[in-house]
């Protein structure tokens, strides 16, 4: 009954086969996970409030449950942690950010419920950059708990803005995390720690008890090993909410792909001006692809300024969702450089500017749609580099790549995952290997709305093939 720590690396359908058939004590499992977020998870920044004793409480009950015979499905005794964006009662919910390090709240957030409802048992709120990155941050060293150290390679970050939940998963310290994604926040940091992340379809998981940031972008999703799990997360989460009313029902599969094979679009250009270990990385990765899955090279995004969009977008929201904080001068209080003027300036977006991009946002609709009748996935890498070194402004860590990238050029990764999270399409990433300093890269699909299962199809046969998603950093 006892849980060696390397239990917190294996899949959680093994963990709860473990746990239903009592060779596993779920006290045992969350006692491991305490154990690992202080003396591993802290010193990586990854960490923000334990939560113990309760969790110890909810694995003891857990225990009972067992002893009878009622378990409540695949998460019951699994322990995991939350981006702290979102609300637990009886803890602090800080959104990584010095004015609200205080701040409670007296309800669970939906997706925090409905886990504790499938029996999973929150060991930790997890670190984040401040406000989720909205006041436009430029360095890794954006929340009061400091830059998300990455578990390959401690001089580098991360990935943000869920920094403590790809961290956490990476070293084994929770079997997995939730995070949420507004333009990047659950692909980025999963590619640069070598973990698996699924961005669900917006509205499929309701979102009250979240900050907001962008309430037409923000969306909640889980980082864990693979794709199966990241799975199994979504089931116990996703469904309509009445205290959110952006949520939806999850609709049913329309169709199926022709030959029963999914048909990946590989996006031109995908490799330009990307890191050499990235770009073969993800070579490698599409040769694997093609043996369980038809594959067409060289597609096109259909061509609309999607940076600018969201760019626009995220700046006017967010500065509406932080006005009483920006109106009130405690921007002084946050802690990267940038962050401190930053919504000052997005508070400035003209009317105009908003409205002309959620218009070119509808524009996009039709094209993009069109696109997937002829593919099931879109692919590229999930980002162009490996994660960025702590101490440099991001716009200064890679300087190599754009001394030679032409002025017009834009990069189908950024728009991928632009364009992904402008009009509510889920995605995935997944670890593809290895880069500089021994760190992952990452290998992202994009969907049409609801084809979760298609994602994890492919996600379950890429990681069937290779075995990236199974490795773990070497101090861990």
């Amino acid at each position: 009954m006892s849980a060696p720590s390397d239990l917190l690396f294996r899949p959680i359908a093994e963990l709860g086969r473990l746990l239903r058939a009592r060779r596993l004590s779920p006290v045992a499992l969350v006692e491991a996970s305490l154990e690992r977020l202080e003396r591993l998870g802290r010193p990586l920044n990854a960490v923000v409030t334990l939560a113990a004793p309760e969790a110890l409480d909810e694995a003891r009950e857990a225990e009972r449950d067992f002893a009878r015979g009622k378990p409540r499905g695949p998460l019951h005794g699994i322990p995991y942690g939350a981006k702290d964006l979102l609300a637990a009662r009886g803890m602090p919910t800080t959104w990584g950010a010095a004015p609200f390090r205080e701040q409670r709240f007296e309800e669970d957030a939906t997706v925090i419920r409905r886990l504790r409802d499938a029996g999973a048992i929150l060991t930790a709120k997890l670190a984040m950059v401040e406000l989720a990155g909205g006041m436009g941050y430029n360095n890794a060293d954006a929340s009061f708990t400091g830059p998300g150290l990455n578990p390959w390679n401690r001089e580098h970050w991360s990935g943000g803005s869920s920094s403590g939940p790809g961290s956490a998963v990476a070293a084994g310290l929770v079997s997995f995390a939730i995070g949420s994604e507004t333009v990047g926040s659950i692909l980025t940091p999963s590619a640069y720690c070598g973990v698996t992340g699924l961005r669900p379809t917006y509205g499929r998981v309701s979102r009250h008890g979240a900050m907001a940031l962008s309430w037409t972008l923000d969306k909640l999703g889980p980082l864990a090993r693979s794709a199966e799990d990241c799975g199994a997360v979504l089931r116990a989460i996703e469904g309509p909410d009445p205290k959110d009313t952006t949520s939806v029902p999850v609709a049913p599969l329309a169709r199926k792909s022709p030959g029963g094979r999914l048909r990946i679009g590989v996006m031109r250009a995908a490799t330009d001006f990307n890191q050499e270990e990235v770009a073969r990385n993800f070579t490698e990765a599409i040769s694997v692809i093609e043996r369980f899955a038809k594959v067409t090279r060289d597609v096109a995004l259909p061509d609309f300024p999607y940076g600018l969009c969201t760019g626009t977008i995220v700046a006017a929201e967010g500065a509406s969702a932080f006005l009483e904080l920006i109106e009130s001068g405690r921007l002084k209080e946050l802690r990267a450089r940038a962050d401190r003027v930053g919504g000052y300036s997005n508070a400035m977006v003209p009317a105009v500017d908003y409205l002309q991009a959620m218009r070119l946002r509808e524009k996009m609709r039709a094209p993009v749609a069109a696109l997937f009748e002829q593919y099931d996935l879109l692919a590229a890498p999930t980002r162009d580099t490996v994660a960025n070194p702590i101490g440099l402004d991001f716009d200064k860590s890679f300087p190599e790549l754009s001394r030679d990238r032409p002025p017009n050029f834009t990069s189908p990764i950024g728009g991928l995952i632009q364009v992904g999270n402008l009009l509510g399409y889920p995605a995935l990433s997944m670890p593809a290997g290895f880069g500089r300093g021994g760190l992952p890269t990452g290998l992202q699909l994009l969907a049409a709305p609801f084809r979760e299962d298609d994602l994890i199809a492919a996600g379950r046969e890429y990681q069937r093939r290779t075995g990236f998603h199974a490795r773990r950093p070497p101090e861990a």
